[in-house]
């Protein structure tokens, strides 16, 4: 595993987006792995671990997360932003074409970015996301977002991840740890804090109403093999939004996982197998 940064531009500055990458920094078949809305690129260790030997495998921390810098002004955090800094990011990978994994928001980014003439995506993963988001799921999502206390201990930061990820499905003890090490930082004056800006909440928040956002255009625009994983038990991509991804656009392939909510987190044989077949399907990257 290697680690590194690239510098993106935005509407107030210029930041540092930093990323880890895996594999042979030669090999021309890229995967780029996008995370969820106060995830990071870490949540791919197991994924790229597994994918490395044939493939660069590359997991950015998304602006305002991770080991990346915070935006001066809050409300530049936003699709918009992110699909430009992976762009900025795949110029610096000197390639063409990239197969893409995103989890929520990174399947969000990876759907802009599919839908547009002469994109560099050539297979997309979209992981427990789709072109609606239910307004239930953005409600729960709000409930927690930027409102995390500052933990005493590891174990406390655990205890707090493991509550509000419980949609994850029921990860083993380590899987738990990992997750929980790569979420949280050294908090000024002793402890830890989340391992993401506070202020992400704000732009989310008021864009927040009562009616599912739609965003079937962009979704029906995408040209390249699409696969969707569904936790079958998630509240934001429904049963039925996910069966009609298959028969519209670019007619996804579908798979659901048994006993998951939002989303399925890649960490295991099983749906790490369900990737790794989708990715070796296509020669174009």
């Amino acid at each position: 595993m290697r680690e590194d940064s690239v510098l993106c531009m935005g509407a107030h500055g210029l930041h540092q987006m930093a990323y880890t990458e895996w594999g042979d920094p030669s090999n021309p078949r890229v995967v780029v792995c996008v995370h969820g809305l106060t995830r990071n690129g870490r949540d791919f260790d197991f994924l790229a671990q597994d994918l490395a030997a044939e493939y660069r495998v590359v997991c950015p921390d998304v602006v305002g997360r991770g080991r990346s810098e915070w935006l001066a002004v809050a409300t530049d955090y936003g699709l918009p932003q992110y699909a430009a800094d992976m762009v900025t990011l795949i110029a610096r990978l000197h390639v063409d074409q990239v197969l893409w994994v995103g989890t929520s928001m990174g399947g969000l980014i990876g759907m802009l970015l599919a839908s547009q003439p002469k994109s560099p995506i050539a297979r997309l993963v979209l992981n427990d996301v789709g072109p609606v988001i239910t307004a239930a799921s953005i409600r729960r999502i709000g409930e927690y977002l930027g409102k995390a206390p500052k933990f005493a201990s590891l174990e406390q930061a655990e205890a707090f991840v493991r509550f509000v990820a419980a949609t994850f499905g029921r990860l083993t003890d380590a899987q738990w740890r990992h997750l929980t090490e790569h979420s949280v930082r050294p908090a000024a004056g002793g402890g830890y804090e989340m391992r993401y800006d506070p202020a992400i909440a704000e732009p989310f928040r008021k864009a927040m109403g009562d009616e599912d956002v739609s965003l079937w255009p962009v979704y029906d625009a995408i040209r390249c093999p699409t696969l969707v994983m569904r936790g079958a038990e998630s509240d934001l991509l429904l049963h039925e939004t996910a069966l009609e991804m298959g028969r519209r656009g670019p007619q996804a392939e579908v798979v659901e996982i048994p006993g998951v909510g939002h989303a399925p987190m890649m960490l295991d044989e099983p749906q790490i197998g369900i990737v790794r077949t989708f990715l070796r399907a296509g020669g174009e990257a």
